[in-house]
């Protein structure tokens, strides 16, 4: 299904707080390992360079929204993807903006 406005209200409340949701890097470089499977707290801590207290305050976020989802093994907590929608986004945002940072690169060489 392909939306073809126009934009409510709700919907337009939903989407902001969508982008408010990925403005914070960590999140994004979250994104971008969970992309590949399942990962650990302690696992996700390490391959973005934070603390487990952080990460677990990102997936947290990421899991109210309802793009990741939780899973308890143990002592250890588990996330992963539920809604791939948040990687059709992505995809279409960090096309872009790779394609604007080769640009402004093309200004800084020349």
């Amino acid at each position: 299904m392909t939306f073809d406005g126009p934009i409510s209200d709700e919907l337009a409340e939903l989407i902001a707080r969508r982008f408010h949701l990925l403005a914070e890097p960590t999140r994004i470089k979250l994104l971008d390992r969970l992309r590949v499977g399942e990962a650990s707290v302690q696992e996700l801590a390490v391959r973005v360079g934070t603390t487990q207290q952080n990460v677990s305050k990102h997936l947290r976020a990421l899991a109210e929204a309802g793009i990741v989802e939780r899973r308890k093994q143990g002592n250890f907590a588990y996330y992963r993807v539920v809604d791939d929608g948040i990687f059709e986004l992505c995809h279409v945002v960090c096309d872009s903006a790779e394609r604007r940072l080769e640009e402004l690169r093309a200004v800084l060489r020349a």
